[in-house]
């Protein structure tokens, strides 16, 4: 069932839980993460990627995805993940996205702010709830950030932007790691306990299982995963004969590998525990 980015966030209220979100790229992917929240039943978020929202790429996904939410039996949101700029708000809007995330983290808190203010605003027209970035959460191939989301801008964020859920910057980055993170627990705890927001996690893919539980129990109610979804994809799909010429057959592996991970990232989540 469709539901948006408050809803679906909501049911993990008073529950030692989160929502996984899986960056998804292709009819297989959001396949193979269906199958999973349904088998488990999970609450799930479908989500694409800034880029493919300047082209046609985010119009065919987002139809999938939204065919895909709404025949499922269990909670699912559409999500537009580190949405760059009012272009990318705007399509994911109009193509029917019911979460909304703007990231303008780079920009000094004063311009992040008024960015993301007026992007919140737009999506509250079209009863769409939006997440929000405080402090850049940059790729790992950089190496990773010591600095970390303050608790006290973070505040400030959340009352000057109107934002649903806030992805915080408490020592992950997007990609594989050179050495495994760790996780600022006890500042994700702060932020929690002084926004009562849903907290976001970016970077899942590699962080440590017993971080990944420490920071629920902290705060974090929806965790990310892109890069990990996309290797047990191609991964299975580069082991697939290229002698099974139906593409349809072919991709019945990917889908399934796909599947696999989902599972485990939503066990791991305890999702299969919130409805």
């Amino acid at each position: 069932m469709l539901v948006n980015l408050a809803e679906i966030l909501a049911l993990t209220k008073d529950k030692k839980a989160a929502v996984p979100a899986f960056n998804v790229y292709n009819m297989e992917t959001v396949m193979g993460v269906i199958a999973a929240a349904e088998e488990v039943n999970s609450p799930v978020i479908l989500q694409g990627y800034s880029r493919l929202f300047d082209s046609d790429n985010g119009y065919y996904l987002t139809a999938i995805m939204l065919a895909a939410a709404k025949k499922a039996t269990v909670p699912v949101c559409v999500h537009l993940d580190h949405g760059a700029g009012l272009p990318e708000v705007m399509r994911a809007l109009h193509w029917g996205c019911t979460g909304v995330m703007l990231d303008r983290s780079t920009l000094p808190l004063e311009e992040n702010i008024a960015a993301s203010r007026e992007a919140c605003e737009l999506c509250a027209h079209a009863g769409v709830p939006m997440e929000g970035e405080l402090g850049h959460i940059g790729a790992a191939k950089d190496g990773v950030s010591t600095e970390h989301t303050r608790t006290d801008e973070a505040v400030r964020f959340v009352k000057e932007t109107g934002v649903a859920a806030l992805a915080v910057l408490i020592g992950t980055a997007h990609g594989r790691y050179k050495q495994a993170p760790v996780l600022n627990i006890a500042r994700i705890k702060e932020i929690s306990e002084a926004t009562g927001l849903p907290l976001v996690l970016h970077g899942g893919s590699g962080v440590p299982d017993d971080q990944i539980q420490a920071s629920i129990d902290a705060g974090i109610k929806k965790i990310n995963f892109g890069t990990d979804l996309c290797y047990s994809f191609l991964d299975e799909g580069f082991a697939t004969s290229r002698e099974l010429v139906g593409i349809d057959m072919f991709m019945r592996g990917p889908v399934e590998a796909v599947k696999n991970f989902a599972l485990s990232k939503m066990k791991l989540l305890r999702a299969d525990t919130i409805l």
